[in-house]
Parts: C-alpha cells; sequence; structure tokens
C-alpha cells in the first residue's frame, strides 16, 4: 500500500495530502489558479504560513485559496496563461535531486557526502530510494519500520547552512519520494499533489512501480517521478512498458471539479530518478570491467540499454540526461567497492539514473557517491539550476483587470456553438482487456465554451464502464480546437455481462455545452467472447474453444445457474476443469516449476494478448512459441482466476472459510459443499503449488508468497471492490497456507 506521512505539519493541513489550489489538465488552466487568489493574498497572511523552524500552512491561507469554479473563471484563468509573460519574470532556483537503492538495509552510515556534497545550500532536494524494504511483509503491502529510519537519516543530512521543511513523503513498498523546501521558500509552494502506480504482477504489485509528488512553486508546475523499473538484463521491453504504465496511470486529483486530472506530462519541469535497471548489453563482464578500469565511459555508454531505447524513441521521449562521467553504480559487494563476486556475478550497469524534461534548466553536476557502502547500489545526485517563473504583483494586477474590463464586453455573446469531426464510432471485434481508441476533434466558434458529457435520465455515469471520454470536460477558447479519445476497455467487471448478451458494445454519449446545445455521439461494435470473465461451470460446458460457439450457445452457457450438474440432459458430459486452466497450468508444470520469480514478475501485455487469443481459439500448439515467457503465462492464470465472476471458493462459502482458518478439518469441510466444478479447481490448484513447492531451491517460492498471491484471488469478498482489512487478508492467506502445507 502507499504511504503518505508527514513529519512536518506543512502538508497534514491540505485536504487529503492534495493541492491548496486548483490542479488542471493543461499547463494554462493550471497556471492560473494560482494567479486568481493572488489579488487575495496579503503578506501578513503569508508570514501566517512560517512559523519558528517547521512549516505550516494556516487555515485562514487554505480558505482564501478556495476556488470558485465557472465558465468566467476559466476564461479568465486561460487568458492570464496567453499573458504570463506580460507579468513574470525568470528566477533560478537550485534543485538536488537523488537517487539510492538501499538493497533493504537500515541506513549504516551518515548520507551527508550524497546529500550535502555541495558548497551552495539547495533550494529544493528532492530524494528517491528503491528496495527500502525487501520482505515479504512489504512485498504485500504492510507497513515497514524502515521508512522513518532513511527519512530520520536524511532529514539528519540535509545541507548544515539552511533550514527545511518536508513538504511531502509518498511511499509505495520499497519506493519511496521525499521533498523538502528552504523554509522561506514554503509560502510559495502549492497544489501539493502524491500519486503511486504499481507496476509489478498484475499491474498492481507494488514491488515495482512509480510514485510522484508534483507541486507549483511560484508560478511554475513541476513533477518528481521516483520509479523501480522491471530488472534482468533481457527484460529491457518490460521496462519499457513499466515506463508507459507509470505515464500513463499516474494522475493527480484537483479540486475544481470541471477540469480532468493532471497527468506527468502537463508540467513545466519533470523531474525523473529511480532505478530504472538499463543495463549494459552485448559485452562480456570481463570487457564491461576493463573499459570502467579504463576509464572509457564513452565507448561503455554506447552499449547502455537506456540510450538505445530512448535513441529508438521507445522511452523518455524529450527527456535530457546528463553525461554519464562516473562508473556503474551496480553492482558491488555490501560494504565495499568490489564488483558482484557472488555467483551471479552481475555485470555492472548504470541502472540509477536522472533525467529532465522543461524549460531553463542548467545541470550542474551528475554523479555516485562511491563512499556510502551500505548497500549493492551507489547512490547518484544530480544538482540543477531551474528557472521558474516568479509573478510581479503590480503588473499582475493590471493584467487583471484589462481581462477582466474585455471580458465584461464579451458576457452577452452569442450562445456557444461547437462542430465535431465525428459522432458515430464503432469498434470491431473488441477483446478481452485489449484497449481499442477511436477519436475525434472539437472545433470551437467564435464564443469560448465549457463542454462536459453529461449522465443520461436515470443513470448513474455519462458512458458505460467498458467506455471512457479522455478528456471528459474542458474548455474552448474561440476558434479552439480540442481531440478527444474514446477509450474502450472490457475487464473483470464488464466481461461476463458482454459474453452472456446481457450487455451489448452499444451507448448513446451525450456532449453538453454549457449555455449551449447537447451533441449526441452514438458508438457500437461487437465484442468476441473469451474465456476471461466466464464461469467455471460454463467452462466445464465448453468442450470447444469459446471463439469456435456460436454467441447464442455461449449466451446460454454463460447464463446457467452455477449449481448445474450434468443430469444426463441435453448437455454434453462436462469436462472436470476448464480446459483452458489446465492449458495454463500443464504449461507452467512443464516449464516454469523452477522458474525464479514465478508469479512475482510480470510478463509482457502483449504476451499477455497473444495467449488470451490461443486459449478463446484452441491453438495451443502457437502457446508453446520460444518467446511466450514463463512470467506472462503465470499472470494470464492469475487474471484468469481474478477476472472468474464467481471466485473458486465461492462467495457464499467466503465467511465460513475466514471463520475455520486455522483449522484445517473445518476448512476441508468447507472446501467438499463447494460446487463440483469449483472444488475440482481448487483441488487441483493446491496440487500444483505444492508441486511448486517442491522446487523452491530453485524458485525461491514459500508458502507464505503463494498463499497471500492466491489467497486474495481464490477467496473474494463478496462485497466486492471495498478494501479489505488486514485482519481479514491474513485469514485468507492462513486459509490457503494450511492446504499448502497439508497432504490432500
Amino acid at each position: 500500500m502507499a504511504t503518505e506521512k508527514g513529519g512536518s505539519h506543512f502538508d497534514d493541513l491540505r485536504p487529503n495530502g492534495k493541492g491548496l489550489l486548483v490542479d488542471q489538465s493543461s499547463r494554462g488552466q493550471e497556471k492560473a489558479g494560482n494567479l486568481l487568489t493572488r489579488q487575495t493574498k496579503s503578506k501578513s497572511e503569508i508570514n501566517d504560513m512560517v512559523r519558528s523552524s517547521t512549516i505550516t500552512v494556516s487555515d485562514k491561507a487554505h480558505i482564501l485559496t478556495m476556488q470558485k469554479f465557472g465558465l468566467r473563471d476559466t476564461i479568465v484563468k486561460s487568458r492570464l496563461v496567453q499573458k504570463e509573460e506580460d507579468y513574470t519574470y525568470i528566477q533560478n532556483f537550485r534543485f538536488f535531486v537523488g537517487t539510492y537503492n538501499v538493497n533493504g538495509q537500515s541506513p549504516k552510515e551518515c548520507l551527508q557526502p550524497w546529500l550535502s556534497h555541495s558548497i551552495q545550500a539547495p533550494d529544493v532536494y528532492c530524494i528517491g530510494f528503491q528496495e527500502l524494504d525487501l520482505s515479504k511483509e512489504a512485498f504485500f503491502f504492510h507497513d515497514t519500520p524502515k521508512e522513518e529510519e532513511w527519512f530520520k537519516a536524511v532529514s539528519e543530512s540535509l545541507h548544515p547552512d539552511a533550514k527545511y521543511a518536508k513538504v511531502k513523503l509518498i511511499r509505495l513498498v520499497g519506493i519511496m519520494l521525499l521533498l523538502y523546501v528552504k523554509e522561506e521558500h514554503a509560502a510559495h509552494i502549492s497544489e501539493v499533489g502524491a500519486e503511486t502506480v504499481g507496476t509489478g504482477i498484475m499491474g498492481r504489485m507494488g514491488n515495482k512501480g512509480g510514485v510522484a509528488i508534483r507541486f507549483q512553486f511560484h508560478n511554475t508546475s513541476i513533477c518528481v517521478v521516483n520509479s523501480h523499473l522491471a530488472a534482468h538484463t533481457e527484460e529491457y521491453e518490460r521496462r519499457n512498458q513499466d515506463y508507459k504504465d507509470i505515464c500513463s496511470r499516474m494522475q493527480f486529483c484537483h479540486v475544481d471539479p470541471s477540469l480532468p486530472p493532471l497527468t506527468i506530462s502537463k508540467h513545466d519541469v519533470i523531474l525523473w530518478l529511480g532505478d530504472l535497471n538499463y543495463r549494459i548489453e552485448e559485452l562480456e563482464v570481463e570487457k564491461v570491467k576493463k573499459l570502467i578500469e579504463e576509464k572509457d565511459f564513452q565507448t561503455l555508454y554506447a552499449y547502455d540499454q537506456l540510450k538505445t531505447q530512448v535513441a529508438a524513441k521507445a522511452v523518455f521521449e524529450g527527456f535530457t540526461e546528463g553525461g554519464l562521467t562516473f562508473q556503474p553504480t551496480y553492482k558491488y559487494d555490501t560494504g565495499s567497492d568490489e564488483w558482484d563476486t557472488s555467483e551471479k556475478c552481475r555485470a555492472p550497469a548504470w541502472c540509477d539514473r536522472i533525467l529532465w524534461k522543461g524549460k531553463n534548466i542548467t545541470q550542474l553536476s551528475y554523479q555516485s557517491h562511491m563512499a556510502l557502502k551500505t548497500s549493492d547500489h551507489k547512490p547518484v545526485s544530480s544538482v540543477f539550476d531551474i528557472g521558474v517563473r516568479v509573478v510581479k504583483e503590480e503588473l499582475y494586477r493590471k493584467t487583471l483587470e484589462e481581462i477582466v474590463r474585455s471580458l465584461d464586453k464579451m458576457e452577452n455573446a452569442n450562445i456557444p456553438s461547437v462542430s465535431l469531426s465525428k459522432r458515430e464510432f464503432y469498434f470491431q471485434n473488441v477483446k478481452y482487456m485489449q484497449l481499442r481508441v477511436e477519436s475525434f476533434t472539437i472545433h470551437n466558434g467564435q464564443v469560448p465554451c465549457q463542454f462536459e458529457f453529461i449522465n443520461k435520465p436515470d443513470e448513474k455515469s455519462y458512458c458505460k464502464q467498458w467506455l471512457n471520454a479522455n478528456p471528459s470536460k474542458g474548455f474552448l477558447l474561440p476558434d479552439a480546437a480540442m481531440d478527444i479519445d474514446l477509450e474502450l476497455f472490457v475487464n473483470k467487471t464488464t466481461a461476463t455481462k458482454l459474453n452472456s448478451g446481457e450487455d451489448k458494445i452499444e451507448d448513446i454519449l451525450v456532449l453538453h455545452l454549457e449555455r449551449g446545445k447537447d451533441y449526441f455521439l452514438s458508438v457500437s461494435g461487437n465484442y468476441l467472447p473469451s474465456c476471461f470473465g466466464t464461469p467455471i461451470h460454463t467452462l466445464c460446458y465448453m468442450r470447444e474453444p469459446i471463439s469456435d460457439l456460436s454467441l447464442e450457445t455461449v449466451r446460454e452457457l454463460t447464463l446457467m445457474p452455477l449449481w448445474t450438474e450434468d443430469d444426463g440432459s441435453h448437455l454434453e458430459n462436462p469436462l472436470e476443469i476448464p480446459k483452458e486452466l489446465w492449458i495454463m497450468v500443464d504449461y507452467l508444470y512443464r516449464n516454469a516449476v523452477q522458474q525464479e520469480d514465478l508469479f512475482q514478475q510480470p510478463g509482457l501485455r502483449l504476451e499477455f494478448e497473444h495467449i488470451r487469443d490461443c486459449l478463446d481459439t484452441g491453438m495451443i500448439e502457437t502457446l508453446s512459441n520460444p518467446s511466450t515467457s514463463n512470467h506472462s503465462v503465470a499472470e494470464a492464470l492469475l487474471l484468469f482466476l481474478e477476472s472468474l465472476p464467481e471466485p473458486v471458493i465461492c462467495y457464499s462459502a467466503y465467511h465460513n472459510c475466514l471463520e475455520c482458518s486455522g483449522n484445517y478439518t473445518a476448512s476441508k469441510q468447507v472446501i467438499s459443499t463447494l460446487p463440483t466444478f469449483h472444488k475440482n479447481v481448487f483441488h487441483y490448484l493446491m496440487a500444483f503449488l505444492q508441486e511448486l513447492l517442491k522446487n523452491s531451491a530453485k524458485n525461491h517460492l514459500d508458502e507464505n508468497i503463494l498463499a497471500s498471491i492466491f489467497g486474495s484471488l481464490l477467496l473474494r469478498n463478496p462485497a466486492g471492490q471495498q478494501k479489505l482489512e488486514m485482519v481479514e487478508k491474513k485469514k485468507a492467506q492462513e486459509f490457503i497456507h494450511q492446504f499448502l502445507c497439508n497432504s490432500p
């Protein structure tokens, strides 16, 4: 789980730790929210925000920055941004950016050689850690004492020539990011937000992923991202996928409900740090070490995966990285400067990196810090001078007055109207968990307009669950245009009703203009039924691949009651377990029982799509394609179990299972009451997991890991999406644990 904790009161007085001011969908709308409130904030009120040596934000300051949202405000904001250069000037501030993979260790040495190596005290510190805690408890989202240990170590090692306030701390398992500012700058920090994205197994485990903090410094928006991407030399595509997932899924909430979420790319300055895990390839270990010894980093850099992937525009497009004039920061024997002497003898690599994007940024230094020996990585730092836009109060007021005067003249203008490039959208052959996008453009007329997709009568949302408009609301100045993406994505929540015909790829969207008319958009298409999202008992009655069956047959079998047993009626003799489940488990049994990190490392998205198609079409011989990784099949198995509308252990048995966890005899009794097909699947999976445990010396799995992973999939709370209490999670884990430790 992600944590956001405070050492000062700086972020505690913000609702939910989010920003004070408007958040926004574009740089324009973002900046002006800050400006609209500037006229009401006096010097004395800003002084209220600084108390002794720690920083707080007073309730009064919070009340003063609460926004009124509406069309007029939005027009003013947009015009202010257009004229920003008329009332701001650029001022340089010094930023320290640091990253350190600490390999699960506690701090054992002073961090000043890393954090305070420069003569001048930084104005802002952005400090990221990875692998803060490698324990299994941390992997499954439990709290860790290491957070407090490293927070304390950092706070004690900041530059001695200045006083700092902690603005924000955000952590996802072992990935932690800290933001500090000099206390005299605190009054100019606003709109603080922090979010996390897990990219581990099933796209949610937090052992890999990213955390980010965004904030407004004077009139410049800044986003700092700390990421830990997939490991292993050959997994560069997984790293690319992790990067893209973090970019697409990292969204910051805001207080203005008329604006869509803010993404990483919508900031003036982006600082990206972390253990990116890109390796040096195509060179033997000894050749790598020889080039390092000769300090020929330029030759070595030619073989760096990140350099190659950036050149291919696969990742970090538009970002800059300074020259690598220091030796690789991974992998060392802990406590020394010696390269890895373990059995694996990992090749040295520049895993730990810092990149940036934006204007008015000058890198002053980029280096590693060999003096620190706690970890098998060395920490890295970069110092920047970043030009921040600072407002001249008098010019700001003058500009604002001019905008308001011109707006008053325009108030009684015509009713807004737009033209749409397209109004009918057809999605052909939609597949499970395959994103499909259709786009159109809104062209605005001569009147500023605010648009939003609105709910139809008696409906809770503006569209069906499998559809999303991005953005779903926004603002257009006269003659402006905006592209809208209609994103269609069928997942475990929506697949079953599409299989059964209870739902179809059909919807009408209503695009509403404030003070204007409504426009209607038609969405249609066809869904290709999948074994994902299909009930266990239905699959057992499908002896043929699901794609070979008529839609009517799929519909009838999907709607069949759960407790249907073979009574010799018109139904064919059922299979004991779904053939799709058998295909995946059999593949793993034959190829992956000794695979390290099985069920803990994610697969590739394209490989999942290939596996899904193999299962749905029955072309299982293509599943053994040499390029299909064991991790992709393992993740597909977990996604299959997660997609079952009725879990392996039926919802009706959930509470009984929790009550008798710890009592193996009673637990077996509960399992015996399950419908036959569910009971068969449960015993089959337990037998497979026990086979994996027989190979634990090679695959490094243990009963606790497997019980945690499968406990949350086989035993699901009937309440659905509600977050489970830790006690409930532990009981589910304990229930499965019993079956892994005992013979059937």
